[in-house]
């Protein structure tokens, strides 16, 4: 396995609880898979996970090099928790496209977040191209 990207992301808990407030379920259904949305919402600090997942998605986009560039939506990037809670990456669309030209056979992903601030950290490994 080769590290073909990297990227990590903060952002603060505010900001994200702001635009939920301002933009609701479009802000929601907008960057968040129902999964997601369902995931979160169920969760006693809901906005820190929205938070986590909203870093998650854009170090994803780091380590793939692209940024929102070529065809790439918000929920072409998905956040999921194996059982005991280790997070893990699906891609599809634009963001699954770019990732098999450029070899990623997984993205590797870590989020923490608190009151303030979430921030994560992807790994894009496999075989490079």
């Amino acid at each position: 396995m080769n590290v073909i990207g990297i990227g990590t992301d903060i952002v603060e808990t505010l900001r994200i609880a702001q635009m939920i407030e301002r933009h609701g379920e479009l802000f929601l259904n907008r960057v968040y898979t129902e999964h997601e949305i369902g995931y979160c919402s169920a969760r006693k600090a809901a906005t820190q996970h929205y938070a986590g997942r909203w870093a998650a998605k854009e170090a994803v986009l780091k380590a793939l090099g692209t940024g929102w560039a070529r065809g790439i939506r918000w929920r072409d990037i998905e956040v999921r928790n194996e059982i005991g809670g280790k997070p893990h990456i699906t891609l599809e669309g634009g963001a699954l496209e770019v990732s098999q030209r450029l070899g990623i056979d997984e993205i590797l992903i870590s989020i923490s977040h608190c009151r303030s601030h979430a921030t994560a950290y992807a790994l894009a490994v496999g075989q490079s191209t």
